[in-house]
């Protein structure tokens, strides 16, 4: 019957026919692009991240850039929009999670000592997201979403403008710590966050 024969594809045809679909039918690719491009930054920094391996690194063909997007400043602006967007949940949770100032301030000293968030990773694309931003004014408003998620975690505990000195202390703190020789230790670091609070 013909029906039967046209419909008739050994497995291995089959087998190959369904993989090639399954590869086709891709919906996370284009995060993946952008989660690829954040670990090609930490690895090359913006100026040796590339289509090609970019495209390496997440497991997609080249073609796929240019498929998802208009050119490596998109790529770049997005991928640093998803790190802002994922280290401003983890600040916000941990503000949310303080019940009392006291423990507002012990929160705020996590997220200047703690390496959940502030990893050596993180401090390296943090680098590199303001250096590409100083040259590109669109990444910019990434960075100022970025503050203002941040200031407004701040603010469920302290005055506006205690969270701006506080925000401001936090980035420049971390900065210091991943670098210096002697970092400061947590209670000089809880020290420091009283006085400004108080």
């Amino acid at each position: 019957m013909p029906t039967a024969v046209g419909r008739f594809r050994p497995p291995a045809v089959r087998e190959i026919a369904l993989r090639g679909t399954r590869r086709r039918y891709d919906p996370e690719r284009r995060t993946r692009i952008l989660r690829a491009a954040l670990d090609v930054v930490a690895e090359h920094g913006v100026a040796g991240t590339t289509h090609r391996r970019v495209a390496a690194t997440a497991d997609v063909p080249l073609g796929s850039m240019t498929y998802h997007f208009t050119g490596m400043d998109e790529v770049l602006t997005e991928a640093f929009g998803l790190l802002a967007d994922r280290v401003a949940t983890r600040f916000t949770e941990r503000l949310a999670a303080a019940a009392n100032p006291d423990e507002a301030c012990e929160a705020v000293v996590d997220l200047i000592v703690d390496e959940s968030w502030a990893t050596p990773r993180n401090m390296l694309l943090s680098y590199e997201l303001y250096a590409f931003a100083v040259r590109n004014p669109p990444l910019r408003r990434v960075m100022q979403d970025w503050m203002e998620k941040s200031r407004a975690a701040l603010r469920q505990h302290f005055a506006p403008d205690t969270a701006k000195v506080l925000d401001a202390m936090i980035e420049g703190l971390s900065i210091h710590r991943s670098v210096d020789v002697e970092p400061m230790s947590r209670a000089e670091v809880r020290s420091v966050v009283e006085r400004l609070v108080h």
